[in-house]
């Protein structure tokens, strides 16, 4: 018996003109052809005298599995979608069918991906170009994905600035999670960024809606349609959605010179290895600028704003501002140091934007398991030590000395500053924060 074959075959829109060769190459090598009926239709005129097997919409694991079978017998099988079988498509749940089964690529059956042009790429092309720049997808449809996982995704995209393709958006039974991925969005985007609505794209009943972000709901909308959502710099002109790549930052888009202080061929001047100046430059230019200020301005976290001023130069310098890292234990330096700098005010931000401000003692902490109190007869500040990853000190001119306890993402946990009485720090608690300061120091510089 000839040995079977499983050809998971990505077709693209439908038509024969955008599919690729080797997907026109590979329906016709099949003996059998399995797929949901939508997508058998769509490739009708190449399966002549072949057997075909049509299944339904949440029949996924159905159509796997009779591939499988039908391989076994060592016949060539096509299971077939349109778009990319590998994006939202039938080349995850086959292969987890076969390795189930005990198969593996050593087996008699072959497996072979066969790409397409998937959604998203053929509705951004009838729409002009949206992606661009970095883009991701993010499917709506709960029927497999809990939602707190996609609105944690819709979150992090819409916080992130990409562009954002949403897959499976609504159907007849799920109406509200566009609605609620729109109220996701607009925390982040502008009302007026531009959406491309796109359904059944370079088919028959082909339609294209370009709205504003705060219209997007009252579009039809069903689950034959991909939804593209600009970016902060996506724009619309003559009737085409276009996001820039970014070449305006080095080049003058008229010309083509580069622009002053870039290089062709090198990472910009706002690149990994040049922000940081740029940063201690805007707090030079800046000095009012709170820390949390700048942050905002460079959109990074808290422990790579102060490593940026941890690295100025007297010939680049941060300002008013300074910074060294902790290097020593920083339980120790809580639970021992901060008890010799006196009185403190710790700050605590919530992720809402809520700043609770604590005078305190630096000998009232107590360290209890993972966690770090302070408890007395007018507050508790309980602080999940687990989280902290580091520590950094900061200085600012002569109103600020401070400690910033950071978690491993680089965000801010808490910190505690020493508090002034009359204008002027405590001369003890200062000279103990200077030592201290010296003590890091020098571990810098010895390497």
């Amino acid at each position: 018996m000839s040995k079977g074959k499983i050809l998971l075959v990505g077709f693209g829109p439908g038509a024969r003109e955008h599919m690729s060769a080797r997907a026109v190459e590979a329906i016709k090598e099949a003996d059998v052809v399995i797929g949901y009926s939508t997508y058998i239709k769509l490739v009708q005129d190449q399966l002549e005298g072949k057997e075909v097997v049509r299944k339904g919409m949440t029949e996924e694991l159905d159509r796997s599995i009779e591939a499988y079978e039908q391989a076994k017998l060592g016949k060539v099988v096509a299971l077939v979608s349109s778009g990319d079988i590998g994006v939202y498509g039938m080349a995850g749940p086959t292969y987890e069918v076969l390795l189930q089964s005990g198969w593996t690529p050593d087996s008699d059956i072959e497996v072979e991906v066969v790409p397409g042009s998937t959604a998203l790429s053929a509705c951004a092309s009838l729409v002009g170009a949206p992606l661009t720049h970095d883009f991701c997808s993010i499917s709506l449809s709960d029927l497999l994905t809990p939602w707190p996982v996609i609105a944690a995704r819709l979150e992090a995209a819409a916080k992130s600035d990409f562009v954002v393709a949403l897959y499976n958006p609504k159907s007849g039974r799920r109406t509200g999670q566009i609605v609620e991925a729109q109220r996701i969005l607009l925390q982040h985007r502008k009302p007026d960024t531009p959406v491309a609505i796109v359904k059944s794209a370079y088919r028959d009943k082909q339609d294209i809606q370009i709205v504003r972000l705060d219209e997007m709901v009252d579009c039809k909308i069903g689950m034959l349609t991909t939804v593209l959502i600009g970016n902060s710099s996506t724009f619309l002109e003559q009737g085409l959605m276009i996001t820039p790549r970014g070449y305006a930052n080095k080049y003058n888009q008229l010309t083509g010179e580069v622009n002053a202080n870039e290089k062709r061929g090198r990472s910009l001047t706002m690149g990994l290895d040049g922000w940081q100046e740029c940063a201690r430059q805007y707090m030079r230019e800046n000095p009012g600028e709170s820390l949390r200020k700048v942050m905002g301005y460079f959109g990074m976290p808290l422990a790579q704003t102060i490593a940026a001023i941890a690295a100025a130069t007297d010939e680049d310098s941060a300002g008013e501002f300074k910074a060294v890292a902790v290097s020593t234990d920083l339980l120790e330096l809580v639970q021992k140091e901060a008890a010799a700098l006196g009185r403190l005010r710790a700050v605590v931000r919530s992720e809402a934007g809520a700043v609770t401000e604590v005078m305190l003692n630096g000998a009232d902490f107590k360290a209890r398991g993972e966690w770090l109190n302070l408890e007395n007869e007018y507050f508790h500040l309980h602080i999940h030590w687990a989280k902290v990853a580091g520590a950094w000190m900061v200085q600012r001119g002569d109103s600020l000395r401070s400690i910033h306890f950071v978690d491993a993402a680089g965000d801010a946990v808490f910190n505690l500053s020493l508090r002034k009485t009359e204008a002027e720090f405590d001369a003890g608690a200062l000279a103990h924060y200077q030592q201290l300061w010296q003590q890091q120091m020098a571990v810098v510089a010895a390497g």
